[in-house]
């Protein structure tokens, strides 16, 4: 006999996060029986080193509705969330950070979002944290709204669910995870948020830096080339393969006309150079583009292996 499908997973991705580990089961336990849908609580250990993994083993040993992966060392949050929705069963999936800010009480709020849209993203309208985290998320998320076309004003909270079909065939890996929704609606899906609660950091210490958030902008430049020019990069390469063609092929023509017609030399001219350079850059970016293009062609034919490695996995048969 078939084994029932379960109807929700909580994926949860850990770094030193032992103290509030306790808490937020207990917080999800009670918040998924009173929804009284089939569930399960994925933790997945991102390289801990504190007592994170020792607890999670604990909390499994006493809920049969939890399960544990351990990575073998530290490989990012979206390698433990791609980790966590490889391995989930559930045909609704709720991503949340560790640290307790963002409240599990908005789950329902997710879940029911979630009747209409394919997507739900939470929004921490008024967020518990300090200056320095507040202004840099919200100029990033004005950027994001202007690049990728999406209407949502948090794509770096944790708190967000899905239809399992929006996640399938992606690849997450940098810091991909806070493009999903992103990604989402390029492939077609209905992507809203929520309003959540959001509270201030009770115990842990904080992941976010600048280098997090220069990565996250250089990912979002990513993000933006895969949704505008993935299946056609021959159309940015060669459009910029062709102007510089273009605009080399004039200066020379200039030149040989300046040349001819008026009998100056133009074999000591920084134009000359400029002029060849230009040619030289544009058979280049024209050659690229052609490389480009076989190569997306190939990417959607076939997937690569994982970045990251699991090192053990704890599940109830």
């Amino acid at each position: 006999m078939e084994k029932r499908r379960k109807h929700l997973s909580i994926l949860i991705p850990v770094l030193n996060e032992e103290e509030n580990l306790s808490q937020l089961h207990l917080s999800l336990q009670s918040i998924l029986e009173k929804i009284g849908e089939d569930y399960e609580i994925i933790f997945v250990d991102d390289g801990s080193t504190d007592r994170s993994y020792q607890v999670m083993r604990d909390i499994f040993n006493e809920d049969k509705h939890v399960r544990v992966i351990r990575l073998r060392g530290h490989f990012g949050q979206s390698a433990a969330l791609d980790t966590a929705i490889t391995h989930a069963k559930g045909e609704i999936i709720v991503t949340i950070d560790a640290d307790l800010q963002d409240d599990p009480e908005n789950i329902p709020d997710l879940l029911k979002a979630l009747d209409k849209l394919d997507v739900v993203c939470g929004w921490r309208s008024e967020r518990k944290d300090p200056f320095t985290k507040r202004w840099p998320s919200k100029i990033y998320n004005w950027l994001a709204r202007r690049l990728l076309n999406i209407n949502t004003h948090d794509l770096n909270c944790g708190l967000k669910g899905f239809r399992k079909e929006a996640l399938r065939d992606l690849e997450i890996v940098g810091e991909m995870h806070r493009y999903i929704p992103a990604l989402a609606a390029w492939r077609g899906f209905k992507v809203g948020e929520v309003k959540i609660k959001h509270n201030p950091r009770k115990h842990g210490k904080s992941k976010y830096g600048f280098t997090r958030l220069f990565k996250g902008f250089i990912d979002m430049l990513t993000v933006k080339f895969i949704i505008s020019y993935s299946t056609r990069p021959a159309h940015v390469f060669g459009l910029l393969g062709a102007t510089f063609s273009t605009i080399g092929f004039l200066i020379g023509l200039y030149l040989v006309l300046l040349k001819y017609l008026t009998g100056v030399g133009i074999g000591e001219r920084p134009l000359l150079l400029l002029s060849i350079l230009l040619l030289v850059l544009g058979v280049q970016m024209i050659s690229f583009a052609m490389m480009a293009e076989l190569t997306s062609r190939i990417f959607f034919q076939i997937r690569e292996s994982k970045p990251y490695s699991v090192e053990e996995v704890l599940e109830h048969q």
